[in-house]
C-alpha cells in the first residue's frame, strides 16, 4: 500500500534520460548560483513520478522543516490511539524555547494549557519552537521520529535534537553546524516524504487531511516557494531558517506541495540553502525561481 522512498526512486528511473528534465536541472543549477550560498533542491511530479534534483543526495540542515517529520510521527500516534488531539498540556516556564514569541507572550499570567492540536498548529503555522519541543517530548523524543522515517524507507532524514539544542549549538559554532550530520535531510528524502503526505498513505483520512490543511495555511516564507508562483497557487509547505542576523541568513529552507492548475497534478519540492553569508533576499529569490521553473515545466510538459 505504501509508496516508499525506494519505490519513488524506481518510479523515477525511467525519466532519468529525459532531455527536458536535464534542461530543467541545468536551469535549477543556474538559478541556485544566485543564492550566494550552497543550494540544493529536489522536485517530484507526484502523479507521474518524474523527478529533478540539484544536490539531491547532499545533507542540509533542516532547521524548522524538521517539524514536518515531527508532525508525521505525532499523527501516527493519534491514529494508533496513543495520543489525542484534544488532550490538554499544561505549559511551564521552563518549557519555553528560543524563537517562541507567541507562547512566551502567554506567560504574562500562570496556568497556560493548550491542546495537542493547538500545539500542532502553532508548530506548523508560525513555527513556534516551544510548541515543537513540547510535542517532540510527547512523542518520546527525536528517536521515534527518525525511526518512523526509516520505517517508511526514507534514509535521508535524521531528527536528533529539540529546537532548544539546535539553536544553542548553532550559536556555539555556526560553521560546525553546517557540517554536522545531525538534524539534516537530503532534498531527495524531504521531497519523497512530502509526496507520501500528499498521497495520504501515512495516516488515517482525518489526520492526513488535517496535516495538509495546516501546511496550506502556513504563515511563514511568503517569498520562498510561493514567491514567484502565479497568484492563488495552492502551496502546502513548511519553512526553516537559521542564522538570521537582520537581513543576513545562513540557512534558508522551504519544503512543500504545489498544486498545478488545469489538472496538471502536484509537485513536491524541497529547497535548502546552507553556508550562507549574504542577503536573505538572494536566498529566498533562488528558492522562488527554482519553484517557478519547476512549476512551469511540469505544467506545460505532460
Amino acid at each position: 500500500m505504501r509508496r516508499t522512498f525506494c519505490g519513488l526512486m524506481l518510479a523515477c528511473a525511467g525519466w532519468a534520460a529525459d532531455p527536458g528534465l536535464e534542461r530543467l536541472e541545468r536551469e535549477m543549477a543556474r538559478v541556485a548560483r544566485g543564492a550566494g550560498a550552497v543550494a540544493g533542491a529536489s522536485a517530484i511530479h507526484i502523479e507521474t513520478g518524474r523527478r529533478v534534483s540539484l544536490r539531491g543526495g547532499e545533507r542540509f540542515p533542516m532547521a524548522s522543516t524538521f517539524k514536518i517529520p515531527v508532525a508525521v510521527e505525532l499523527l501516527r500516534r493519534v491514529d494508533a490511539g496513543d495520543e489525542r488531539l484534544d488532550r490538554m498540556i499544561t505549559l511551564a516556564p521552563e518549557d519555553l524555547a528560543p524563537g517562541s514569541g507567541t507562547l512566551s507572550d502567554l506567560f504574562n499570567k500562570p496556568g497556560v494549557a493548550l491542546s495537542v492540536r493547538n500545539l500542532l498548529e502553532l508548530m506548523l503555522l508560525i513555527s513556534d519552537n516551544t510548541a515543537t519541543d513540547i510535542l517532540l517530548r510527547e512523542v518520546g523524543g527525536a528517536a521515534p521520529v527518525t525511526a518512523r522515517m526509516r520505517a517508511l524507507g526514507i534514509m535521508g532524514i535524521d531528527v536528533i535534537r529539540p529546537t532548544r539544542d539546535l539553536i544553542a549549538d548553532f550559536r556555539v559554532s555556526s560553521k560546525q553546524f553546517q557540517t554536522d550530520a545531525r538534524d539534516t535531510a537530503t532534498p531527495d528524502s524531504m521531497a519523497s516524504l512530502l509526496a507520501l503526505i500528499h498521497e495520504r498513505k501515512l495516516h488515517k483520512p482525518a489526520s492526513a487531511e488535517l496535516l495538509l490543511d495546516i501546511l496550506r495555511r502556513c504563515r511563514t516564507g511568503e517569498a520562498r516557494l510561493k514567491g514567484l508562483l502565479p497568484p492563488g497557487t495552492e502551496v502546502a509547505h513548511k519553512t526553516g531558517s537559521m542564522g538570521r542576523a537582520g537581513r543576513i541568513a545562513t540557512n534558508t529552507n522551504d519544503a512543500g506541495i504545489v498544486t498545478l492548475p488545469d489538472g496538471a497534478g502536484h509537485v513536491a519540492i524541497a529547497a535548502f540553502v546552507k553556508d550562507g553569508e549574504g542577503p536573505l533576499e538572494a536566498q529566498e529569490r533562488a528558492i522562488a525561481e527554482i519553484a517557478r521553473a519547476v512549476h512551469d515545466y511540469f505544467l506545460f510538459v505532460r
